[in-house]
């Protein structure tokens, strides 16, 4: 039961910080830079290909004080019927995720391979385009060959592509640094813009993500 109500008051307090970014696009430059340095925003990471003229990203980071090999174990498990997502899991299940959040390394969620599926709710998910273990996973979308639905009719020649990487370095043999970055372009229009542009899109996944980083972050110290 306290298990409950803690989950119940961090969905709370997330649905605070996704509204308040909602109504503050001022504070974008802030939410899309969140942890990361200077030459990590700059840096050319796996996957950046797959969307080469992004119309908005965000890169996110975080230190984590644990070695390399005990980050990747949490990290590849993640997904919805999987080891979850660490983030707001109340929220998520508000929505009908059904996202159900590990405390521990799950065996049989430990290998990933290119192809597969991590999905973010029931049949609502990201193919794997790249695995490098313990360093790299890129998820890649594209609507052209059957990726994440939007709410949207697309018609012919419209687009929605994105990408989202995760990436491990070694800082040390006791420390970690996990950056993640997201990527999107869509067909220039407005419905596209406002469906998967940065206005709905970023303040709702930057503020899952930064939840995300730090469960992450306590599972792997701990």
């Amino acid at each position: 039961m306290a298990n409950k109500w803690q989950d119940i008051r961090e969905g709370l307090c997330g649905a605070l910080v996704i509204g308040g970014s909602l109504v503050t696009p001022f504070l974008r430059y802030w939410r899309t830079r969140w942890g990361a340095t200077e030459a990590e925003l700059k840096k050319n990471l796996p996957g950046d290909d797959l969307v080469p003229h992004p119309k908005w990203q965000y890169t996110n980071a975080i230190t984590i004080n644990a070695p390399l090999t005990s980050v990747w174990p949490w990290l590849v498990q993640v997904g919805q019927g999987r080891g979850g997502w660490y983030s707001y899991e109340w929220l998520e299940n508000l929505a009908g995720c059904d996202i159900h959040n590990a405390n521990q390394i799950i065996p049989e969620f430990q290998h990933l391979k290119v192809g597969d599926i991590v999905e973010l709710a029931p049949q609502f998910g990201y193919p794997v385009a790249i695995v490098d273990p313990c360093r790299a996973i890129v998820l890649h979308s594209d609507s052209r060959t059957g990726g994440l639905p939007i709410p949207v009719k697309m018609k012919p020649g419209d687009y929605n592509i994105s990408t989202w990487g995760f990436f491990l370095e070694e800082i040390n043999e006791k420390c970690t640094r996990l950056i993640t970055r997201l990527r999107n372009d869509y067909t220039p229009k407005m419905v596209l813009k406002l469906m998967a542009g940065p206005s709905l899109v970023e303040p709702v996944s930057t503020a899952m993500q930064r939840k995300m980083l730090k469960g992450i972050k306590k599972r792997a110290e701990a």
